[in-house]
């Protein structure tokens, strides 16, 4: 019996074709099943977002575990980005080459030994190599989170399991913020990684039990695709180590931050080069480089950016003041509300003709959150900023699927394109996120240092108020320190402190007011672009309008 060829093309109902190669195919399920395939989906969204989150909303626990300083901790969600971003290069043709269902279950059985690696790693170095490793595997989660969501829903809704795909991992870093607490109790930072491994072990059985449908296959990688990979995967990871490790190295007193940017722009350029001379590209250079393509990729690098105002501003904010992740449960709650109602609301109302709108209301809620947040002074707390927060999660979820829908009709059109459009997705998301952090993390150490400055010149002992401050801090003091010197020095020390804390909370009030300034840049840039392209169809269509009608031999 012939052995049936694996890349020949099936015969598909209308109705079961899949929409890419490398892609499920779509038949009709029962309504059981269907449930089945839409809890699965976000149980796998979940799980491969929780990996960085459960890291990066626990740095400071786990510094204080391995015994590392501020600088040397920053690698471990580094590193995850470093390897998320490498190899969604290629994954894509992985899919469209081997299957869908190979791919499932193989990078789940790997998600799975490199959780449990997690729980082996007793060092720094041998974490941020696991946590290397964990960022590749979990790159192969997203896209599998979406294709469950696709199959959970008839094809008249499949827009809405698509937002549902996407945002849902939105969930994940409060969520992390949420139950860590407990989870760091159970068994410090092994604590975080046994329910992780819990987590992917479930996924797994899941997937084993309600499989995909099978898609077509394709013979997608050439031997030039991994030259590519071994000069752009590099070449990102060093660009992910600047952005991630800038502002707390310092940008210019560090010379291996400029070493690493310049070995950067060479690998990516030289990686751009090779694949604009091709003939089958892995990276479309071309379509990339579209007008198109170039404003989309920046608005959903703006986006990423904006939002990094909820972890490195409120959040850190919070914990500049002393707030710890159990301090701050009702705001995890409040941004979780934010995003289930962005994503709700975004399923209802998604529209393929009106997919810009979605990302004019986001910025336009982005602005208001932060305006709010720009208010914030020492005495502020968590549930002060539970509406902004739940605002800005709402823009979080909002903007997101409508962002990628505007790329992929480019896509099923020219299916060559889904590579570069995942790049171009996968980098604006991490690349943005890291970007974002860099930016409004420096902006807040540059500005607590100017206030600093200012408050400081303010400290004058011939100031009635500070004397008056200086003498209360000697009164509280006067118990325990009964040396007047030390007593001296203790209440000096205590106003200085005092300063500072007030120069921060100054600094993070510049911050919100950048993101407040960008959003509305960036608002004015895309309502400028609508009315520009509503204008020129205006106009198209009242000269068709006003050209005679040509008669024919019949008239």
């Amino acid at each position: 019996m012939a052995k049936r060829n694996p890349y020949a093309p099936r015969e598909w109902l209308p109705h079961e074709k899949p929409m890419l190669p490398g892609s499920p195919s779509t038949p009709l399920h029962s309504p059981s099943k269907r449930i089945a395939f839409g809890i699965i989906g976000l149980l796998i969204s979940i799980t491969g977002a929780l990996s960085n989150a459960l890291v990066s909303a626990n740095l400071t626990n786990l510094q204080g575990t391995f015994g590392a300083y501020s600088n040397e901790i920053a690698w471990l969600p580094a590193v995850y980005v470093m390897g998320n971003i490498s190899i969604n290069l290629l994954l894509v043709k992985f899919r469209q080459q081997f299957g869908l269902r190979l791919f499932t279950e193989a990078f789940l059985v790997l998600y799975v030994i490199v959780a449990f690696f997690h729980l082996l790693a007793n060092d720094l170095s041998s974490a941020i190599i696991v946590r290397t490793a964990h960022g590749m595997v979990g790159a192969a989660l997203s896209s599998l989170g979406i294709y469950y969501q696709i199959q959970a829903w008839p094809a008249k809704h499949r827009l809405k399991a698509l937002v549902i795909g996407i945002t849902a991992s939105q969930l994940a870093i409060p969520l992390a913020r949420l139950f860590s607490t407990e989870l760091l109790q159970l068994q410090e930072w092994r604590g975080l990684y046994l329910f992780e491994l819990g987590l992917a072990l479930l996924s797994l059985g899941c997937v084993l039990v309600v499989k995909l449908p099978p898609g077509d296959r394709i013979k997608a990688f050439e031997k030039m695709d991994f030259l590519t990979f071994m000069l752009m995967a590099p070449g990102m990871a060093l660009l992910c180590a600047v952005l991630s490790l800038g502002r707390i190295e310092w940008w210019f007193s560090t010379p291996w931050l400029g070493v690493a940017l310049a070995l950067a722009l060479v690998l990516i350029v030289a990686a751009i080069v090779v694949e604009h001379n091709r003939k089958n590209p892995l990276i479309n250079t071309r379509w990339l480089s579209n007008g198109m393509i170039v404003r989309l990729g920046i608005v959903m690098i703006m986006m990423r950016i904006l939002l990094a105002e909820q972890n490195t501003g409120a959040v850190g904010f919070l914990q500049q003041l002393g707030l710890l992740n159990d301090q701050m449960r009702g705001l995890a709650l409040a941004i979780i509300a934010g995003v289930i109602c962005g994503m709700i609301a975004s399923a209802l109302t998604i529209k393929p003709t009106h997919l810009s709108w979605p990302i004019v209301a986001s910025l336009v809620v982005m602005i208001v959150a932060s305006l709010m947040d720009a208010q914030s002074s020492p005495l502020t707390r968590a549930n002060n900023l539970y509406f902004s927060q739940f605002l800005l999660g709402f823009g979080s979820a909002f903007f997101l699927g409508p962002a990628m829908l505007l790329g992929i009709g480019g896509v099923v059109t020219q299916p060559k394109n889904l590579v570069s459009f995942s790049v171009l997705f996968g980098m604006s998301q991490n690349l943005g996120g890291l970007i974002g952090a860099a930016i409004l993390g420096t902006f807040q150490t540059w500005r607590e240092k100017y206030h600093s400055s200012l408050l400081g010149d303010q400290l004058s002992q011939l100031d009635p108020n500070v004397t008056e401050r200086l003498s209360q801090y000697s009164s509280l003091f006067s118990s325990q320190l009964p040396d007047s010197v030390l007593l001296s020095a203790q209440s000096s020390s205590q106003l200085q402190i005092v300063a500072t804390l007030q120069a921060n909370v100054l600094a993070y009030n510049d911050t919100y007011l950048l993101t407040a300034a960008l959003a509305f840049i960036t608002l004015i840039w895309v309502l400028y672009r609508l009315t520009r392209l509503r204008y020129i169809n205006w106009r198209q269509t009242k000269m068709n309008a006003a050209q005679p009608v040509t008669p024919t031999e019949n008239s």
